[in-house]
């Protein structure tokens, strides 16, 4: 005897055609199996419908009315909804998906507005980064969200696409595509195609990841590894040991040395001034330069003066200096951490080397916050530190700063002003 337990009525294409308003006025049921019946209404209307459960709740799809849509169609509808929800897609809402796609304009997807937009932004940023947030919408976005109208858009599809990289273990680029997707929507807000932003509220929709501060070197490992600097230029470019020493001297975020302009510079009063499009935090930034900081610098003109960069790819003099490579030439050096004797080492790392040797020797700490461009978090007190800005303050360390090294590299060992 079989196991296989049948629905309570199969619909035939004669009850269907048969069918009749009940006597009461009331809408009435004929169901065909697994969800799928005719609604006869009062007024005589057939109505196909599949009641289903998606996410815990209950819902109702039209399917199309009787004799437009026949017995046979409608079973081919409900079996085509019931794939979707085996495969975790909601059927009501494929359906909302495909009206708006029948509909949608070039103008209004959400591809063609995330292109108007990086190709309103593209000229702030190095070319290099512009590549970088293209190649995540073309990879991780466009593919998933890409065809649908920005209207149609929900903080459920932005999730989606969010867990789908996730779920390959890329919590960084999860972060920035989430971030991606925000401005798109901010941008669509601004044209007047939205009225509110569906990834302006994802708070906590991140997975966190333990958090854990780049590989630094400690004070006592310096004067090696300036030593073996000066000797670089017999593994590597020139110009990627003057861009380390710079990057050691001002201890920049490694993104803003590779993306100098040589029109940033004002070598007479010996400030490095960059602009707020180019910082992490949107403000602009002043770094006092030292002696031999400006050194490095007239060394540098010979070799890329005549570029707009300073720091110019080799391959295309238009873009900046690849992100690996003072990793790469750190790494040759033997700081790659397998080297016995030495630490790990990367370019970002000598902000945290700098911020804890001038702190042990007594600098202001609003100072060296406001070098090393740190946002402070209470508006006030941001508001005087910037006006102030600590620059007086600011030289004299930056310069104790490159004596300390040079007398480090000079001696093979650490001093102390204390």
């Amino acid at each position: 005897m079989s196991d296989t337990v049948m629905p309570a009525q199969i619909l035939t294409d004669a009850k269907v055609k048969n069918a009749k308003p009940r006597a009461d006025r009331k809408a009435h049921k004929l169901t065909d199996g697994n969800g799928l019946y005719l609604l006869v209404q009062a007024n005589g209307t057939k109505c196909w419908r599949f009641d289903y459960r998606f996410g815990g709740k209950r819902k109702t799809l039209a399917l199309g009315t009787y004799p437009l849509v026949k017995l046979r169609d409608a079973r081919d509808r409900h079996d085509e909804a019931r794939l979707q929800l085996l495969d975790g897609r909601d059927p009501g809402q494929e359906k909302r998906r495909k009206r708006a796609e029948a509909v949608v304009t070039d103008t209004n997807r959400f591809s063609s507005l995330a292109r108007d937009w990086w190709e309103q932004q593209k000229g702030t940023w190095t070319a290099d980064h512009a590549d970088r947030i293209w190649g995540r919408m073309e990879n991780d976005v466009i593919p998933h969200v890409g065809h649908l109208p920005i209207s149609e858009i929900r903080p459920q599809d932005i999730i989606e696409v969010i867990r789908k990289i996730e779920g390959r273990g890329s919590l960084d680029v999860a972060s920035r595509v989430q971030q991606d997707i925000r401005r798109v929507c901010r941008y669509a807000t601004h044209m007047g195609l939205l009225t509110n932003n569906p990834a302006g509220d994802l708070g906590g929709v991140l997975k966190s990841r333990k958090r854990s501060h780049r590989p630094a070197l400690g004070r006592e490992e310096l004067p090696g590894f300036l030593q073996e600097l000066e000797t670089y230029e017999l593994r590597g470019r020139v110009l990627t040991k003057l861009a380390i020493k710079l990057l050691v001297l001002t201890f920049v975020r490694s993104g803003e040395l590779r993306g100098a302009l040589w029109d940033e510079f004002d070598l007479k009063n010996a400030v490095w001034r960059i602009p707020a499009e180019r910082m992490k935090m949107g403000t602009p930034h002043i770094v006092p330069l030292s002696r031999q900081a400006i050194d490095v610098i007239e060394a540098i003109r010979p070799i890329t003066g005549r570029y707009s960069l300073m720091f110019p790819s080799e391959r295309r003099r238009t873009e900046c200096m690849s992100d690996n490579t003072m990793r790469r030439a750190i790494f040759k050096m033997g700081y790659d951490g397998n080297t016995p004797g030495k630490s790990k080492a990367v370019p970002h790392g000598f902000r945290a080397t700098a911020s804890s040797i001038l702190n042990e020797e007594g600098f202001k700490p609003d100072a060296i916050e406001r070098q090393l461009s740190h946002q402070e978090r209470n508006g006030v007190r941001a508001a005087y530190t910037h006006q102030a800005e600590y620059l007086e303050e600011r030289a004299r360390m930056m310069q104790w700063w490159a004596d300390y090294l040079d007398d480090a590299q000079a001696s093979g060992v650490i001093r102390s002003s204390a």
